[in-house]
């Protein structure tokens, strides 16, 4: 076995120094490395709109009531729609047949509707033909009343 000089002594140290340091310096950075990212994807569209009824019996008179029944379809094959907040108004199809005569309420229930669903109760109300004795109601004779629904 051979004599280690002074100079290889200091080499090897110098050497093993080196690989222990390189060794904890690349431990360190793989331990302490710092990253950020994101990801993203598309939502589905959605069910897009339901179509909304109003639904309610024939032969309304001045001084009748009717109770209408707000139905929804929903012709989304992928998702389910939760119908909000009813809105509706009357009108007629007759000329003298004022609108004003007539009063519709629109009671909501917040109902969720599935995908491919037809007729689904989504809230209801009350549609009402004014009796005013000093007012000539003739022209409504056969008038088509017609509520018009919205969902907000």
């Amino acid at each position: 076995m051979r004599k280690m000089t002074k100079k290889n002594r200091v080499l090897a140290a110098a050497g093993a120094l080196a690989l222990v340091a390189g060794s904890g310096g690349a431990a360190y950075a793989y331990w302490t490395t710092l990253g950020s990212g994101s990801g993203e994807a598309a939502n589905s569209a959605g069910g897009g709109t339901v179509a909304l009824h109003a639904n309610f019996t024939t032969g309304l008179a001045p001084g009748d009531s009717r109770v209408v029944t707000y139905t929804a379809d929903n012709p989304s094959t992928t998702t389910s729609t939760k119908v909000g907040e009813l809105t509706a108004s009357v009108s007629t199809d007759k000329a003298g047949c004022d609108s004003d005569w007539f009063s519709v309420t629109a009671y909501t229930s917040n109902t969720t509707v599935a995908k491919l669903d037809t007729g689904t109760q989504v809230g209801s109300g009350t549609l009402t033909f004014y009796d005013l004795a000093e007012v000539d109601q003739q022209a409504c004779k056969g008038a088509v009343v017609k509520i018009t629904v919205g969902s907000v």
